[in-house]
């Protein structure tokens, strides 16, 4: 998999050794400019645009995103709670959509509580959780129900990362929806794209009106998902616009978008440093970026992320992690001569995903994140994490 990413803007003439490594900076006004897109978008299509949690969650920047956006997706309880703790906006107004492929029904009532649409992965847990959610609205609770469909209609270049892969686990197949499967349902959820731009959407769409017409009369609202690259510079802006308009006019529904990467893309880095350079049929530097604990796509996609100010030529530098993990390998990279100890060096795009995927395998340190703007100069520690957190995971 192939990162279409990897603009450095002002990460170019960024200190990196102003920080500690290995540390995540994100440049706040990169993220500006990212909200800014996806709000003109919004307002000129007339739809809602949600963040997904799950592809950026630095909620320090939550209000941030509130001045911008219309809510949140969430994933489940702990997720719907951020989004509703640090994301509601001064007003407390902003959305908070939950979608989760299987709930628990302990969970339920809280998520409920803290949910404006409720989104079902399949029509039986939805028949099934009935009485909870009667509960909860008699309680003074007032919440919409979607359901996920599967538009059966295969547009990711991965399939893993695909929705729609054969006997894929997400959404209800879209051949084997009812009428009775809408009762008490007010919207439908569909996601099946992964960093795509426009064209996959439109596909996606033709291939799946004919198989939803007959019961849009009936719902409230369409969600087109996630996975929507439009903050990236050659994303067809103007199409998607007239697209959702032609949608909203020819359905008469509200229409949401999820994106995720596409608010912090090119807006944060991944500073790391060399440790020790080797050589083994090829020079291998060992670095204090471990694939595994801090950048798990680029073994899971796999690819291959970008390095900030990469040389053209010089050896190839195979970079691996400090873990035990035989394979905690990053790649080859070209430094325009060997590394040397100490040197720092950073990874290009990493503000979503990389950042809600780290974990603590092998006790290998998390890293640092900082804030920095790169307009006014404003910079500043968010978190540093020590022992205690690693310790805390475990018992």
């Amino acid at each position: 998999m192939e990162t279409r990413a990897g603009d450095p803007g002002a990460f170019a003439h960024f200190d990196l050794g102003s920080v500690p490594s290995p540390a995540f900076v994100v440049d706040e006004a990169a993220v500006r400019r990212n909200l800014a897109i996806l709000a003109d978008v919004r307002d000129r299509a007339g739809v809602k645009v949600l963040a997904a949690l799950k592809a950026f969650s630095m909620w320090s920047l939550g209000p941030v995103v509130a001045e911008y956006l219309d809510g949140v997706c969430a994933s489940g309880l702990y997720e719907a709670r951020l989004g509703r703790e640090e994301y509601s906006g001064p007003d407390g107004k902003r959305e908070v959509a939950t979608y989760c492929a299987g709930y628990k029904a302990e969970d339920l009532p809280e998520i409920c509580a803290l949910s404006d649409h409720l989104i079902f992965n399949s029509p039986f847990q939805h028949e099934r959780f009935r009485p909870i959610l009667d509960r909860a609205r008699a309680d003074g609770h007032r919440f919409d129900v979607g359901l996920r469909i599967n538009p059966l209609h295969a547009e990711g270049e991965v399939a893993k990362y695909d929705p729609c892969q054969p006997h894929s686990r997400l959404g209800f197949p879209v051949d084997q929806l009812r009428a009775e499967h809408l009762d008490g349902v007010d919207g439908l959820h569909f996601h099946t794209l992964c960093e795509q731009d426009f064209v996959p959407l439109r596909r996606t769409w033709e291939a799946l009106l004919p198989r939803i017409e007959a019961f849009l009369p009936g719902l409230k609202w369409l969600n087109f998902g996630g996975g929507h690259h439009i903050t990236r510079a050659d994303y067809q802006r103007e199409d998607l616009i007239a697209f959702l308009r032609a949608v909203k006019a020819q359905t008469g529904l509200d229409l949401y978008l999820e994106p995720g990467e596409a608010i912090a893309l090119d807006a944060g880095i991944l500073v790391g440093e060399v440790l020790d350079v080797i050589d083994n049929g090829m020079p291998v530097a060992i670095v204090d970026i471990s694939a595994t604990c801090h950048m798990p796509d680029v073994i899971e996609a796999p690819y291959r992320p970008a390095l900030l100010g990469e040389a053209e030529d010089g050896p190839a530098i195979r970079l691996g992690g400090p873990s035990c993990l035989a394979g905690d390998i990053i790649g080859d990279y070209r430094f325009g001569g060997l590394p040397r100890v100490g040197q720092r060096f950073a990874f290009l795009d990493q503000a979503h995903y990389s950042m809600v995927k780290t974990n603590t395998f092998n006790g290998v340190p998390l890293p640092s994140i900082f804030l920095w703007n790169s307009e006014d100069g404003d910079f500043r520690a968010i978190r540093c994490f020590d022992y205690d957190e690693f310790k805390r995971r475990l018992s």
